[in-house]
Parts: structure tokens; sequence; C-alpha cells
């Protein structure tokens, strides 16, 4: 008998898992809150690891349409001090494929293909199982039961409660977003500034980094160490306050780097949470976690790898059967938690070293990650 399976989220980690079961020939119901798949800006670049994220298109068998539409020259890491000078100027080789770059709207495109997701859905929250299967409420106050429910819906996860009482916290450092159009074209200055990948500028307690997108889009983030609320002050829709109070934080720092901030456009606050670093929950009939849901980590790369492997291994032993799907999924979550809990531990300490007090920290953790 095939087992009634949902997936909430149709993030990364969601879309894997579904796309590895339906090519095992195995349907999934994945409900995703948003409305439909352009209700939102998609967010910037990710990186995709050989081992990890390229590994799970491979199990879904996407990864040679992965690699015509990923950016292996995205790769590429520049980094200045506060004054302009070059620090480090790292570009990978022709063939260098260990974690070229992908938008995120490509990717997503490219793992939903023939699945059905159910836009506008949105989780309220999940029940606990018994014999007859896991009851999940949706917002619009239907209610459907599934013998499996993957909680796959990120950092505020409504299905996460249904197994664990742990909440993200404020991690002290908040991430400003804005964003560049058509850099080569409107900023060539810096275009050229951030190469083909990505610059950062490393100073106390603060950073600012650019990394380029597809079609000539840039993202620009600020990260500095402050208590949450230290935009409450400002009007978030009053760009210019808001432009303001970010060049007086990096007040003194090279008008190049600064012209990152002074011609992006809308600014989106971001503070930055994680769950505890070794996050677990006892067995629950019928509902696991995977990805941010799961093991919310800074974003130093890894939290979409790990959600895309986590899935793509999630349905592949689902699809194996005929064992237990309870006892699938603990063992499966016991693999996940080991994991997971040292690439927690990695960024969280990566975290502390890029946006720290000692600048110098911050090149020291990319020479010892990749040497020059």
């Amino acid at each position: 008998m095939r087992h009634r399976i949902a997936v909430v989220g149709g993030g990364p980690g969601g879309l894997t898992f579904a796309r590895v079961l339906h090519r095992h020939g195995h349907s999934v119901a994945l409900f995703e809150r948003d409305p439909s798949p352009d209700a939102r800006p998609p967010g910037g670049t990710l990186d995709l690891h050989e081992g990890m994220g390229q590994l799970a298109l491979d199990k879904a068998g996407l990864l040679a349409e992965f690699q015509k539409l990923s950016r292996p020259e995205g790769q590429a890491m520049r980094i200045l001090d506060t004054d302009g000078t070059v620090l480090r100027d790292w570009r990978p080789a022709p063939d260098e494929r260990a974690h070229p770059e992908i938008d995120r709207k490509h990717l997503r495109d490219l793992l939903r293909g023939p699945l059905d997701v159910q836009w506008g859905r949105s989780v309220t929250k999940v029940l606990p199982g018994t014999r007859d299967g896991v009851p999940v409420e949706f917002s619009d106050g239907r209610q459907e039961t599934f013998d499996l429910v993957v909680g796959a819906d990120g950092a505020w996860s409504r299905v996460r409660p249904g197994v664990s009482s742990a909440t993200p916290h404020y991690t002290g450092v908040t991430t400003v977003e804005t964003s560049l159009d058509d850099v080569d074209r409107r900023h060539p200055d810096l275009a050229r500034l951030i190469g083909d990948g990505s610059v950062a500028v490393y100073g106390a307690n603060r950073s600012l980094t650019a990394q380029r997108n597809s079609g000539g889009h840039v993202k620009v983030y600020a990260k500095f160490r402050a208590p949450q609320d230290w935009h409450a002050h400002l009007d978030p829709a009053d760009v210019e306050a808001v432009r303001a109070s970010l060049l007086a934080l990096f007040d003194g720092w090279a008008a190049p780097v600064l012209d990152l901030l002074r011609r992006g456009t809308a600014f989106v606050h971001r503070p930055l949470h994680v769950l505890p670093v070794a996050h677990t929950w006892p067995p629950v009939r019928g509902v696991t976690l995977l990805g941010d849901a799961a093991h919310l980590m800074p974003p130093l790369g890894a939290g979409a790898n790990l959600a895309m492997l986590e899935g793509a291994e999630l349905a592949e032993a689902v699809a194996a059967g005929p064992e237990d799907l309870d006892d699938t999924v603990r063992a499966f979550e016991e693999r996940m938690w080991v994991r997971a809990a040292k690439w927690a531990e990695i960024t969280t300490a990566g975290l502390e070293r890029l946006v720290s007090p000692d600048p110098a920290a911050a090149l020291a953790l990319f020479e010892e990650v990749q040497p020059s």
C-alpha cells in the first residue's frame, strides 16, 4: 500500500524530497503558503556543494540540467580592506565545480518541474499522529490526514511544534539586504569592484558583502552586531532614512564600498536567528523535519545544501520500503542530527569570526577554508 505523504514548504528541501519521491514513482502532497511561485522575491544565489546539494540533484536526476544553469564563475571571491585595498582575489579554475552558484529562482523551477505544488495552502498546525494518520490543519479551516508529514517550512516552521518546543533565538547579528539591477550597464564601476562572484569587506563587528546573481542583478548584505530592535526608530518604508542609518554605521569606509549602499534600492531587515546546535526530538508518529525547520543555523552556505541532501535521503529511504515508516524516519533523523550538529558548530563559529571585533579573523577563516 502506498503511503499518504505530505511535505510542508516549497523551498529547496521540500521540493527535493518531493522530486526524488516522484522519480521513484511515489506521489506526495506539497503544500506551500505562498499564493503563487512569483508571490515574493525568490532570494539570492546559492552555492551547491559537490557532496551535498549537487549530490541531491543527482539523486533527483537533475544534475546535468543544473550544470547548464549554474555559474561556476560565481565561485570567485574578493576581499577588501575598509580602505578599499584588495586583500584577496581568488578566481576558480575553468573546470572548478566544487560549489558553483545558481539563482534560487532557477533552482526552484528546476526542482519543481512536473510536481503539483498546492500554492496558497498555509498549514497552521500538525496534530499528534494516531494509527489512522497525522491530521494537518490549514488556515482555511480544512483538515487532511497523512501517514507521514515532513516539515520543510523553514525557520518559523508550523510543523516543528508537533515534535519540539524549541524556537529560534537571535544571534546578536542583523543583516540588512539591498540590491542593484543591471549592474554592468548602470553601475560599471561597482561591477568591476564585485567581479564575477562576490566581494566582501570586514570591519570591527560589521561587514559588507555583494554577490552577483544572473542577469546583472546583485544582492548587497550589510551585517552588524546590534540589538534586535536597532531599527525601532526607523520607518522601514523610508528608504533614505534606512540608507543614512547604514551609512553612518559604516562611516569611514572607502567611498566605492559605501556606493554599494548608496545605490541600493529598497532595504530589507533580516535579523539572524538560529536553533540550538544539537536540536533533537523524541520519536513522533508520522512527523519529521528537515532543513531550517530542523536545524536553523547561520546562513554561511550549508543550510540549503543540507536541506536538499536530507530531502533526497529521506525520499530514497521512504521509497525503498517496505520497512515500518516510523522506523525509516527515525533512522533518517539520527543520521541527520549528527551531520547537522557538525555544520551548526562550524557555521556558528564562522559567524563569530566573520562579524568579529577583529576583522583579521574573517580573512583567516577564508584562508583556512579556501587557501589562496
